[in-house]
């Protein structure tokens, strides 16, 4: 029998991230359809991770959320200043686990706001694993054991 795991992203992305990382989050959160053009390596990204389950499946409290959109963020004498938002909180089976380090490897670049960006935990358990952006990267460094640099 798998694992489950809660998985939550929250944060911000810089209005001029690259379309094809916009793309593949569109693709992981199932408002797309189609494998996204700028990956690299569809091995590393089998399925789209971040689709909501349907409430029929659920296995935490709240069911699957995501959201995904495009908010002012501040008011400047030269206009408005814009970041994409992100919030997804999914329930992951253990293999899916596998993944979350493709797709912190390709948030953190973009990341508008350094500092938490969601977590991690065992459905079972209190204690969460928080991964924070910072400088293009995420801590902690080793996500199961495995660094990815």
């Amino acid at each position: 029998m798998s694992e489950r795991y809660e998985v939550v992203f929250s944060c911000y992305l810089r209005d001029d991230t690259p379309e094809w990382v916009m793309a593949a989050l569109r693709w992981h959160l199932g408002m797309d359809a189609e494998f996204p053009e700028g990956l690299d390596d569809q091995d590393e990204y089998l399925y789209p991770l971040l689709v909501p389950d349907n409430y029929a499946n659920r296995r935490v409290p709240g069911g699957d959320v995501v959201s995904l959109r495009r908010e002012v963020q501040e008011f400047t004498s030269s206009g408005e200043r814009y970041e994409w938002e992100l919030f997804a909180r999914n329930h992951w089976v253990d293999d899916s686990m596998l993944y979350l380090r493709g797709l912190l490897d390709l948030l953190a670049p973009h990341i508008a706001q350094p500092g938490y960006g969601g977590h991690f935990r065992h459905i079972s358990d209190t204690e969460v694993t928080v991964f924070h952006f910072r400088n293009g990267a995420y801590e902690p460094i080793k996500i199961w054991g495995v660094d990815p640099r």
